[in-house]
């Protein structure tokens, strides 16, 4: 996922960095609630959870492939039949093969499908004070490169569903377990050739991912969260030309100048407030637990989107202002061929996370507008990709889900989420698959920090997420499904 996994309320962090260990004693204090000793089913989830960890499938070097031959090799084991195990991608791309595995029912309605991704963002190792792909528990915390996204869902899911076999639980339906390529390379090799090449695989009546959980204050849980929409990624290139010249003779038209005075522009300006299906929901039961002065412009904001004040006092913590709208920030610029020469080239990537009541083509349009500068040619990474229209979440998931939150986290509403990142849900929901991130794990905001050095997650969460996961898809699919959950 290319952001953080989890909604998180108004936080404050001041870090001062000096080195990777001194950072480490900083951000790694003891997080309470790790369990003693390990169940059977825990130990095996954990045994599975290291195993992954420890494979390198950075989405630019490593291999996908290679954790997921290992976790086939599990379901082969485990009595799995060969036709229900499918190895499958791209002959171009051989390293970025995807696991799905049918686990058979009674046939008794369309299969759900649980989903998780394998590949991983790419971990320097001169930057961390241990090996990022050696997992490590401490100090109630388990590190290394992909523990919380999605390694943690994808071993959570592993573990489950070969505890049905083992126990020998039939689901009313078939479940399918998919472990994907290149959802964090943006690429085609994982998800989006599934649909194109192999619907039929995982074609389901809706999908398990990741994207939600739950959110901790004070290591206590405040509210549980099911992602049920997200904003959409899209680069676009702002790019200069100019014939150059001699530094010593200054021009108007400088092409450095004309990128820089674009973004400019670009930073001060502030997309409108989309409101969606989810993410109103979302603002209306988030007031029930913020501090009085944001809950009460969440309030008059779903009352009335146009209320300019309640937009600008949401705004103040980033993770909701990003929720409110489309975003776009620049995030790299490339200039100039000669320190004594008059720059021919410039260009700025702008990274936009697009509200899913919107396309690219609006955007590009309106970034245009916003420059206003006809030498500032603006083009875009990617055709119109647009998530699925949020719709309502699955009733008997959410009912599951909010008593099943009930049971094990004290009662702690459960809020529908927008993602401000991205996962490979917006691919499903697109063709018709809706796809609700739910799992049960909880961590702090920022906590887990996904993609950066140090990535963590709680011991406690990984078993919690565990037993809710494991309890949760029985619900959804077994003969209980809509009942109480005792």
């Amino acid at each position: 996922m290319s952001l953080l996994r989890r909604p998180a309320l108004t936080v404050a962090l001041a870090v001062a960095v000096t080195s990777p260990l001194a950072l480490s004693a900083q951000i790694l204090q003891k997080a309470p609630g790790a369990p003693t000793t390990l169940t059977p089913a825990q130990q095996d989830a954990r045994a599975i959870y290291k195993e992954m960890v420890e494979i390198n499938t950075v989405d630019s070097v490593g291999s996908v492939t290679k954790a997921a031959q290992t976790v086939a090799a599990r379901f082969k084991a485990a009595g799995f039949p060969a036709g229900d195990i499918h190895l499958v991608g791209p002959a171009s791309a051989p390293a970025k093969q995807n696991l799905i595995v049918r686990y058979r029912g009674k046939g008794r309605g369309k299969p759900i499908l649980l989903l998780a991704h394998l590949d991983v963002v790419a971990a320097i190792r001169t930057d961390w004070p241990r090996d990022p792909f050696t997992m490590t528990e401490q100090d109630g915390y388990f590190l290394g490169r992909g523990v919380a996204d999605d390694k943690s869902m994808a071993a959570i899911l592993t573990a489950n569903v070969l505890r049905y076999k083992k126990e020998g639980w039939v689901p009313e339906r078939d479940l399918i377990l998919a472990l994907t390529a290149d959802e964090e390379g943006g690429g085609d090799n994982g998800v989006s050739w599934l649909i194109a090449n192999h619907r039929e695989l995982i074609d389901a009546e809706y999908a398990i991912n990741e994207g939600g959980g739950g959110t901790l204050q004070d290591d206590k849980p405040l509210f549980h969260s099911i992602q049920a929409a997200e904003k959409v990624y899209n680069d676009f290139t702002l790019t200069v030309l100019n014939t150059g010249g001699h530094s010593s003779v200054p021009r108007k038209d400088n092409a450095i100048y004309s990128l820089a005075n674009a973004l400019a522009r670009i930073e001060k300006y502030t997309f409108p407030v989309e409101l969606n299906d989810i993410t109103r929901p979302f603002f209306e039961q988030t007031a029930k637990v913020e501090m009085p002065s944001l809950a009460a412009a969440m309030k008059a904001l779903v009352a009335n989107p146009a209320d300019t004040a309640a937009a600008r006092i949401i705004s103040t913590d980033p993770r909701y202002a990003s929720m409110l709208r489309t975003t776009c920030v620049a995030t790299r610029l490339f200039a100039g061929h000669a320190n004594n020469a008059l720059p021919q080239t410039a260009t700025a990537n702008v990274n936009c996370r697009i509200a899913p009541t919107s396309t690219g083509t609006q955007v590009k349009a309106r970034l245009e507008q916003v420059i206003g500068d006809a030498t500032v040619k603006v083009t875009g990474s990617r055709e119109d990709r647009k998530d699925g229209a949020p719709g309502p979440i699955n009733a008997t998931l959410l009912q599951a889900t909010t008593q099943l939150t009930n049971k094990m986290f004290g009662g702690v509403p459960v809020i529908p989420t927008m993602s401000t990142g991205a996962t490979d849900g917006y691919r499903l929901r697109a063709v018709g698959i809706p796809t609700y991130g739910v799992s049960g794990i909880f961590s702090s905001p920022g906590e887990t920090n996904a993609h950066g050095r140090d990535e963590k997650l709680r011991v406690k969460s990984f078993y919690d997420g565990l037993d809710f996961l494991y309890e949760l898809v029985k619900q959804v699919a077994g003969p209980n499904a809509g009942k109480p959950i005792s």
